[in-house]
């Protein structure tokens, strides 16, 4: 920070950032009403530093990185499956704390919105791919169950692409029509919002991120694991499905 820049104040930061907060209806329960505050703590704090979206961006993988390669590096006990949960959850609230603080400071840019959706998609692919190394190194087990992690990685990858993709297009057909307003994505009411939220329980990142505190116990994590894989395969094909409406209506629109 240059000695002439002016001091920031974290509590006007932070009250800024709360009127300011985007809407959340539907935001999984996690990400609701522990990520999206806890970020908010942490953007206002990256305010004051006079840090940029970029660099809290950056720090974000560090932490989620960090996480994944303990997952896959460490021998499996309780006090791995602290460390990483702790690592996974700080990494996520700085993942929203970036686009909190880009608000905060008036808007983000190009660049580094790719960042973060790149950092994303290499995060879902790879945390998997980190409890699948873990698993067949530590708890054997049957070995069916080594697919459940190769799944996930797929479903995720596949969702990020698909919901990525979708927003491309219809924001190309807002711009191609025309359209007097600036384009947004499609917002719920708030009569969802508390039905969606509990809905979206099961395929919940933050969720993930807390069951890895199971890690030490086989039966209760591989129980937590395999169900939220099967929630997130069903919640991707009733996703594609309402995508593929919305890029078709674009049709005859």
């Amino acid at each position: 920070m240059s000695p002439t820049a002016p001091q920031r104040d974290f509590g006007e930061a932070f009250n800024r950032l709360r009127k300011a907060q985007k809407n959340s209806n539907g935001a999984p329960v996690y990400s609701r009403f522990i990520n999206r505050p806890f970020g908010r703590v942490l953007a206002a704090g990256a305010y004051v530093l006079h840090r940029t979206p970029n660099q809290v961006t950056a720090l974000s993988a560090v932490f989620t990185f960090s996480g994944i390669a303990v997952l896959a590096a460490l021998p499996t006990s309780w006090v791995t499956g602290l460390v990483v949960s702790l690592l996974l959850i700080v990494g996520y609230a700085l993942d929203s704390a970036d686009g909190q603080l880009a608000r905060l400071l008036g808007g983000g840019s190009p660049e580094g919105e790719w960042l973060d959706h790149v950092i994303d998609s290499a995060k879902l692919a790879t945390i998997h791919l980190a409890v699948l190394v873990g698993m067949y190194r530590e708890l054997g087990g049957p070995s069916w169950w080594l697919c459940v992690p190769l799944l996930f990685s797929a479903v995720q990858s596949v969702h990020f692409f698909g919901m990525i993709v979708t927003d491309l297009v219809l924001r190309e057909h807002h711009y191609r029509a025309g359209a007097a307003v600036p384009y947004r994505a499609e917002v719920l009411g708030d009569r969802h919002s508390t039905l969606l939220t509990l809905a979206r329980v099961p395929v919940d990142y933050g969720l993930l991120c807390l069951g890895f505190l199971l890690l030490a116990w086989y039966p209760a994590f591989v129980a937590l694991y395999t169900g939220m894989a099967i929630a997130s395969t069903g919640y991707l094909l009733l996703a594609a499905r309402r995508w593929f409406r919305q890029v078709r209506a674009t049709r005859s629109a």
